[in-house]
């Protein structure tokens, strides 16, 4: 038998590879889209104000961008030796080993899973209160949820350009808005003049800036695919790092500004208030007051077609997580399989939409509350596992480029990653000392979503045990330029 009899053919390849020619704007709007803007303006930006430290809030996304920038130049740097479209739990698996490796894989299901789990009974709820206000009839959350899941699993199957344009369009309209109120705010200088609190570093420090950050890191969930779509990317050696770069810009700066913008728009001791007595309606009449009643009357259409890209990108990072794993024997190989016509993963596309619908028709029959129980449950799940996600990355890439001598740049491979994860180690710390809170204060809740993540992990870890090629890339399949020098060299340029 020859060599060329044990590779794999051209058509045999194919059907292992995804397709696509995504530049950085199309994967910064899957990324920003992730993040879901107006949902964080309209849901995270009252609580952080009113739970956290208050008129300061908005300093806490310049904080957070500067953590996730400092991780963000080792992640990058990384790409161009990883093969494989896994992300995360690619580059702990390259760094601290397949046991590891695997265990963050699970993980990131789990914490993907929820997150979106969470979405499904938010957009269910903001579909039926915008419909019964003007009139229509109540309709229980989870029969929302299951269209918009048929409308998400089909564009998901499809070829991955055609999401990309859909969460364009959905972005554009719900980052618009805002900004039509931020410039609205300014141009009359808000309730009383800007607000210089931010600016303010002991009043950063005051009330509670734990609880501030958490909640303001919550709103980064889903930068981490930029990497997740290499295989679709155009020039994945440099369309990676830009678009995880202008993804962090874009997300922190627009954050930031509208925070501050919004809590200028009440004055200082104002917007605390309104955001403690109507955290709901915070943003509805902030554009009421200074736009006009129709902005308000958008803000509640806009916010459902924010949670919808959302889902539709946690949809895809999802899809190609499972793909990934189909590829390395951690789950059958029928998920690591593309489809022929839209080089997408229709598998494992169509298995994380079954994986939705078993978790929201448990949540109906268990009788949640869509918002204060599945939301809140779910999104506390998911900050926990990512932010445990990024921390083991973080310590993957130092140790990478500690035992593989590919690139000599001690700013990329040791300072900036070892900063990252300081940051995002203590980021983790507060997170788990105020689970309760993200769950609606309780510890019973707590404790189990504790146990839940760390059995997840384990359970990973245990299928690396029980399936020794579990986990092992196929370079041939991942990544047929692995082999070449130069990929390396000129990363150490």
């Amino acid at each position: 038998m020859t060599t060329d009899a044990l590779l794999p053919s051209a058509a045999e390849t194919d059907r292992h590879r995804l397709a696509g020619r995504l530049g950085p704007a199309a994967i910064v709007f899957m990324v920003v889209a992730a993040a879901a803007p107006l949902t964080v303006v309209a849901g995270t930006f009252p609580i952080g104000i009113a739970a956290g430290n208050g008129a300061a809030y908005p300093a806490s996304y310049v904080v957070c961008t500067a953590v996730l920038l400092l991780f963000a130049v080792g992640f990058t740097a990384m790409t161009r030796h990883v093969p494989g479209a896994g992300a995360f739990y690619t580059y702990v698996g390259h760094g601290l080993g397949r046991h590891t490796g695997l265990g963050a894989a699970f993980l990131a299901l789990l914490s993907y899973t929820a997150v979106q789990g969470g979405v499904y009974g938010y957009i269910g709820a903001a579909m039926n209160d915008l419909v019964s206000s003007h009139g229509g009839p109540q309709v229980p959350w989870y029969l929302y949820a299951l269209v918009m899941m048929a409308v998400v699993g089909t564009l998901g199957y499809r070829r991955i350009e055609l999401s990309g344009k859909v969460l364009g369009v959905l972005l554009i309209c719900e980052v618009g808005i805002v900004v039509v109120i931020n410039l609205a705010v300014m141009g009359r200088g808000g309730a009383g003049g800007m607000s210089t609190a931010a600016f303010d570093p002991g009043q950063f420090f005051s009330g509670a800036p734990g609880i501030a950050l958490i909640f303001a890191l919550a709103g980064y969930i889903g930068f981490e695919a930029t990497a997740v779509f290499r295989d679709e990317a155009r020039d994945p050696a440099r369309t990676i790092p830009r678009a995880t770069y202008l993804a962090l810009l874009l997300i922190g700066g627009f954050y930031a500004v509208s925070s501050w913008v919004m809590v200028s728009a009440w004055g200082d001791a104002g917007a605390v208030q309104l955001a403690t007595d109507n955290p709901a309606g915070m943003l509805t009449d902030t554009a009421t007051r200074y736009v006009g009643s129709v902005t308000g009357d958008l803000v509640q259409i806009f916010l459902i077609t924010s949670l919808f890209a959302a889902l539709l990108s946690f949809h895809n990072v999802l899809a190609r997580y499972i793909f990934s794993l189909g590829n390395t024997a951690a789950l059958p190989a029928r998920c690591g399989r593309s489809h022929l016509r839209h080089s997408s993963p229709h598998v494992a596309s169509a298995a994380q939409t079954i994986s939705a619908l078993v978790l929201v028709v448990a949540c109906a029959i268990a009788g949640l509350d869509p918002v204060t129980e599945v939301f809140a449950w779910f999104v506390g799940i998911s900050s926990v596992g990512i932010i445990a996600l990024m921390t083991l990355t973080s310590v993957a890439v130092v140790v990478y480029f500690r035992r593989h001598r590919v690139d000599t740049r001690t700013w990329h491979t040791l300072v900036a990653p070892g900063l990252g994860l300081a940051g995002l180690a203590v980021l983790l710390l507060m997170t788990a000392l105020n689970l309760p809170l993200l769950v609606g204060g309780s510890t019973t809740a707590a404790a189990v979503i504790g146990v839940l993540l760390a059995g997840t992990f384990a359970g990973g870890a245990v299928v690396a045990a029980m399936r020794p090629h579990a986990g092992r890339h196929n370079p041939t399949i991942d990544n047929p330029t692995i082999d070449n020098p130069t990929i390396d060299k000129e990363n150490t340029r």
